[in-house]
C-alpha cells in the first residue's frame, strides 16, 4: 500500500524558515512534488524533482526562496522554505508521480499526502 507521510508544518514568523518532510511507502517514484492550498483557493503547484538526475521545477512564486531535495536511499523528499511570507500560508501536500516527467498539474500526480499546515504571520 502505497502512503506519503508529510511533517515538519507550523507557524513561523515571516521571514522565517520551515523544513517539510514527505516519507514515502509501499513503491518508489520517479517524480515527487509539493502542492500547497490557501483557504479559499485552488489547489496550486510548488516545486517538483526527479528521482534519477535530480532534475527540478518550481513555481515562480517560490523560485529564489523554496528548494525542493531528495533522498533516495530513504525514499523521503524535503522542501526547504526560506524567506517565508504570509502569502505562503497554505495547507502543504506531497504528490507522487508515475510518469517521466516534471508535472506541475495536479491532474498529473497519483498519489497524494495528507497535508500539513503552513502558517506565516506578519
Amino acid at each position: 500500500q502505497v502512503q506519503l507521510a508529510e511533517s515538519g508544518g507550523g507557524l513561523v514568523q515571516a521571514g522565517g524558515s520551515l523544513r517539510l518532510s514527505c516519507a514515502a511507502s509501499g513503491r518508489t517514484f520517479n517524480i515527487m512534488g509539493w502542492f500547497r492550498q490557501a483557504p479559499g483557493k485552488e489547489r496550486e503547484f510548488v516545486a517538483a524533482i526527479r528521482r534519477s538526475g535530480g532534475s527540478t521545477a518550481y513555481a515562480d512564486s517560490v523560485k529564489g526562496r523554496f528548494t525542493i531535495s531528495r533522498d533516495n536511499a530513504k525514499n523521503t523528499v524535503y522542501l526547504q522554505m526560506n524567506s517565508l511570507k504570509p502569502e505562503d500560508t497554505a495547507v502543504y501536500y506531497c504528490a507522487a508521480r508515475v510518469g517521466l516527467g516534471l508535472g506541475i498539474g495536479q491532474h498529473e500526480y497519483h498519489y497524494w499526502g495528507q497535508g500539513t499546515q503552513v502558517t506565516v504571520s506578519s
